[in-house]
């Protein structure tokens, strides 16, 4: 038989449940609280009935973890990016919202080409290419990734949403060859960290693989000016390079296209709260 609710309202556990968020610094516990609870319960909380035992130990497990910093995306097991709905576990970087304007300055230049050809280094989760391939049907996408782990992460989000990208176990420096001069679009979220920025917030530091974050080099743009010289590369004259960068790192950015002596009309391009996100340029 089932097992009975109990004398609690899952308003009153979502409440108990944000006030421990809150004293641990969650920096949104009402909101984490309540999808917690949804997870838990399948649905949508405003019509939930009265939890059983076995949903608040389990609902109390996962507010534990919470509280001590693990990642909601990994919680939930999910993560949203732009329209789509993305599988998130350990070993793939947490796609952020600022990466959605990456996303769509790419889909922007993919659709001013009728067949575009787009080739996104540094996938992890394969977010920003699934994106592209979701808004822009007519493309051609591939997704280059160094780690297995996302790797894996990115297949079965791929698999789930567009199966028709494809997936290239490589390094963004060298991934490719056989596109060289082809290719209308790159686009990157590189890791850019400098090593001695280690990031403050505790489900970034101690949850988001080191090689999703720290970008090499005493500024962090090692691994960027790479995926430059890729992408100097890869694309034919007049394609379009988009790359995120950290709000500092805006003139090295640019800096760092310039010295590629291969793109032109380099600018930095603003995310929604104001912050030089990234770089834009024209191959010439």
């Amino acid at each position: 038989m089932p097992e009975a609710a109990v004398d609690i309202s899952w308003r009153e556990a979502v409440r108990g449940a944000q006030a421990l968020l809150a004293e641990a610094g969650v920096p949104s516990p009402g909101v984490d609280a309540r999808l917690l609870a949804e997870h838990v319960i399948g649905g949508p909380l405003v019509t939930a009935g009265r939890p059983s035992g076995d949903q608040l130990a389990a609902f109390a497990v996962l507010v534990d973890r919470r509280r001590r910093r693990e990642p909601l995306q990994h919680l939930t097991g999910e993560m949203f990016f732009r329209h789509l709905r993305l599988v998130s576990e350990p070993g793939a970087f947490v796609v952020r919202p600022e990466t959605e304007l990456v996303a769509e300055e790419a889909i922007t230049a993919a659709r001013q080409v009728g067949a575009p050809r787009v080739v996104d280094l540094c996938t992890g989760s394969g977010a920003i290419a699934l994106a592209v391939a979701t808004e822009v049907p007519t493309s051609t996408v591939w997704a280059v990734e160094l780690s297995p782990e996302a790797l894996a992460v990115a297949a079965r989000n791929v698999a789930d949403l567009a199966p028709h990208v494809t997936l290239v176990a490589g390094d963004a420096a060298t991934a490719l060859p056989e596109l060289d001069g082809t290719v209308d679009v790159v686009v990157s979220n590189p890791p850019y960290v400098p090593p001695d920025a280690v990031p403050q917030d505790p489900e970034v530091r101690d949850h988001d693989p080191d090689l999703a974050l720290y970008g090499g080099g005493a500024d962090g743009l090692e691994v960027p000016r790479a995926v430059l010289r890729s992408a100097a590369r890869l694309l034919r004259p007049g394609g379009t390079v988009v790359m995120e960068h950290a709000e500092v790192q805006a003139a090295a950015a640019r800096e760092a296209c310039a010295r590629t002596g291969a793109f032109a009309e380099v600018r930095t391009v603003r995310d929604l709260t104001g912050r030089d996100r990234m770089v834009v340029a024209r191959r010439v």
